[in-house]
């Protein structure tokens, strides 16, 4: 048996066998690709398992994740730390091996993965970064920033809609460097793909502007190795190489049937493929000549790695300016103290927050040079664009501002991918209504711990005439019960740029930061006390208040008109502006306590949206103003008055829990 085919054989035997253990699991896509990526990883890709975070690397995306065993087995056999122990423990609890990949949770994964699609989306923001950060850093003789991203899909991805939104936008900006490999096995859960999926995928791939190569038997080396160097040579467009394999190949009983996607092969089929190759029967047994092939492969990928940090050493002499920066760019640290930028708080007139933020983003540019973003078609409206900084196009990558599209489930994995490449501060905007489509790509956010900003404006019925189909109305509850993901609604300038202070400084969580259309009050504050996410916005004259307003966002404006009113009758009130519940929440129980006492029971919370999730600060004798109906089109003005948002019927409401 000659080296090759023993690798190869190695990586399904694993799979399987871990699969087996573990009862659990998805054997047909390792069983069925393992050529292909071991023909990728072993003779094509540039990386180094003794530096899994070099920056210089290639980018592997298993977007299929269901098929996770396939890039276990590569990352223990390729020497990146992963012990057989822990194959053996695949889908266990406290493994390294869950069933789909998780980043920062595995050595060697580049995104979590599992969701069809999201991990091709994924590997649009990987391709935009790394040409992105080319044009920013390369010199003549300086290639620093040289490398591919690659994915892995299959059927299932190829049907979700946010490969086609994702692959689009790819061709449309010519990522040259992007190569997607489409495991075309025709297999899906209910059987045949024919019954649901059949497209010529290759022609849909050519419209959207791709190269597209056709590889007859995905388990012949030659031929995939052929593929992916043909893909290298560059055109100025993405390629897709569409490799027909047969699902869990190498088990007779079980290959080129639905059966080998989802659950074990059996132990007896395990045993007979094994026999069939001749293979050891002891469990996970791995020859030595096979690990000693993978040994010298392993100690060969460093060499690219070397080169690239002496060139680097010799850039940082040549272009000690550029080194800086590269320096700062790649820093997880904020470098620059935006706390003592006193122009970066200044706001001095009413504005619609929305219009705050577009300011903020423009003082950023300043003194954050790798902040990028954009919106989905929706830039002059949510006012995100940089000014000044050009657009990334297929003709120009050096634009900062980038251009979604009306796609925005592919823009939130793309800005997923962005960060996860490294160097880059992403952040992607929209209507608030319209993460009901971006959604799965802001929960992956949340779960690979990706400080990605979120740009969310029209935040309310105050959208207006457009009516109930773009005013948001749950959408704030269903980001705040999204677990690690940062929600913040300011309620003025100041409160946009604590927002923003906020998003950039938290490491580990996205950030929301939910914006109006409508003009809002200045408040006489300097913007850092919204930094605890809740804070005193306007005191009584005692200091003991009678009750408590909290609001967020524009009806803050309505619980400080509604505290005058009620002190003309000598009802003492405090008003508490709580931008963010996650941010407050943080906070010690002394802080707490201090602006929302246990002792002060009467309590009006007020929110232009639903009032789930209010009731642990409105408390058993407080009361909530919201909107747990849709909204309605007409003028915002009208719209508020209609649904109860007016001064009037705060302060009735206020008195109605006082009389108790």
């Amino acid at each position: 048996m000659k080296n090759n085919e023993m690798n190869i054989n190695t990586i399904r035997v694993l799979s399987a066998e871990a699969i087996e253990k573990a009862k659990s699991g998805h054997p047909g896509l390792p069983l069925g690709t393992a050529a292909i990526t071991y023909t990728l990883w072993a003779e094509n890709m540039k990386h180094n398992p003794k530096n899994p975070k070099w920056i210089n690397r290639d980018r592997f995306v298993l977007s299929a994740g269901h098929g996770s065993m396939l890039v276990y087995s590569l990352l223990h056999l390729f020497g990146y730390g992963l012990a057989l122990d822990e194959l053996k423990a695949f889908r266990q609890w406290g493994s390294l091996t869950p069933g789909h990949p998780e980043y920062g949770h595995t050595v060697g994964i580049e995104a979590t993965t599992g969701p069809l699609g999201q991990g091709f989306a994924n590997c649009v923001g990987f391709a935009m970064a790394e040409e992105y950060l080319a044009k920013k850093f390369n010199k003549p003789g300086f290639d620093i920033i040289d490398h591919y991203t690659y994915a892995l899909s299959g059927d299932g991805c190829m049907m979700e809609g946010i490969t086609s939104e994702a692959a689009s936008l790819a061709g449309t900006l010519g990522l040259e460097k992007l190569i997607v490999i489409y495991d075309d096995n025709g297999i899906s859960i209910e059987g045949d793909t024919d019954i649901s999926f059949r497209e010529d995928v290759g022609k849909r791939f050519l419209a959207y502007d791709w190269n597209v190569i056709h590889v007859q038997d995905g388990n012949d080396t030659v031929q995939i190795d052929q593929a992916i160097k043909k893909a290298k040579q560059k055109n100025g467009k993405p390629t897709l190489i569409i490799a027909e394999t047969i699902i869990g190949f190498g088990c007779k009983a079980k290959q080129g049937k639905a059966s080998a996607h989802g659950e074990p092969l059996g132990e007896e089929n395990v045993a007979n493929m094994k026999k069939c190759i001749g293979w050891s029967e002891e469990d996970f047994f791995i020859p030595e000549q096979v690990k000693e092939s993978y040994r010298e492969i392993a100690e060969n990928l460093t060499q690219e790695n070397n080169k690239w940090d002496e060139l680097f050493d010799e850039y940082r002499k040549k272009y000690p300016d550029m080194a800086k920066m590269w320096d700062v760019w790649f820093s997880e640290e904020l470098t620059y103290d935006l706390l003592a930028d006193e122009d970066f708080w200044k706001f001095d007139k009413p504005n619609a927050t929305r219009n705050s933020s577009g300011e903020t983003i423009n003082k950023l540019i300043k003194v954050l040079p790798n902040l990028i973003g954009g919106s989905a078609d929706l830039a002059p409206s949510t006012k995100t664009e940089m000014k000044g900084m050009g657009s990334f196009s297929k003709e120009d990558k050096t634009g900062a501002n980038l251009h979604f599209g009306v796609r925005e489930l592919a823009m939130g994995a793309i800005a997923n991918g962005l960060y996860l490449h490294g160097g880059l501060r992403p952040y992607c905007a929209t209507f608030f209504v319209f993460t009901d489509y971006m959604k799965p790509s802001m929960r992956l956010s949340a779960l690979m711990k990706l400080p990605v900003i979120y740009v969310l404006t029209h935040d309310s019925i105050g959208v207006g005439e457009d009516g109930p189909t773009h005013e948001p109305i749950e959408h704030l509850a269903a980001l705040r019960a999204t677990p690690n993901f940062t929600v913040i609604r300011p309620a003025d300038g100041h409160e946009t740029a604590a927002a923003w202070y906020l998003a950039l400084t938290r490491k580990h969580s996205p950030t929301g930061i939910v914006l109006t259309r409508q003009n809002l009050p200045c408040y006489d504050i300097t913007g850092k006390e919204a930094l605890k996410g809740g804070y005193i916005l306007k005191e009584c004259a005692s200091g003991k208040p009678d009750m408590i307003f909290i609001a967020s966002g524009s009806e803050v404006e309505l619980a400080m008109k509604a505290a005058d009113v009620l002190a003309e009758k000598k009802i003492e009130a405090r008003v508490v502006s709580l931008s963010s519940f996650e941010v407050f929440d943080e906070q010690d129980e002394e802080y707490r306590q201090s602006v929302i006492p246990k002792e002060i029971k009467k309590r009006v919370c007020i929110e232009a949206l639903t009032s789930f999730g209010w009731h642990k600060y409105a408390g058993d004798e407080g009361t909530i103003i919201s909107i747990d109906t849709y909204g309605a089109s007409g003028p915002a003005k009208v719209l508020f008055e209609k649904f109860g948002f007016t001064v009037e019927n705060v302060v009735n409401r206020a008195l109605e829990i006082l009389a108790k």
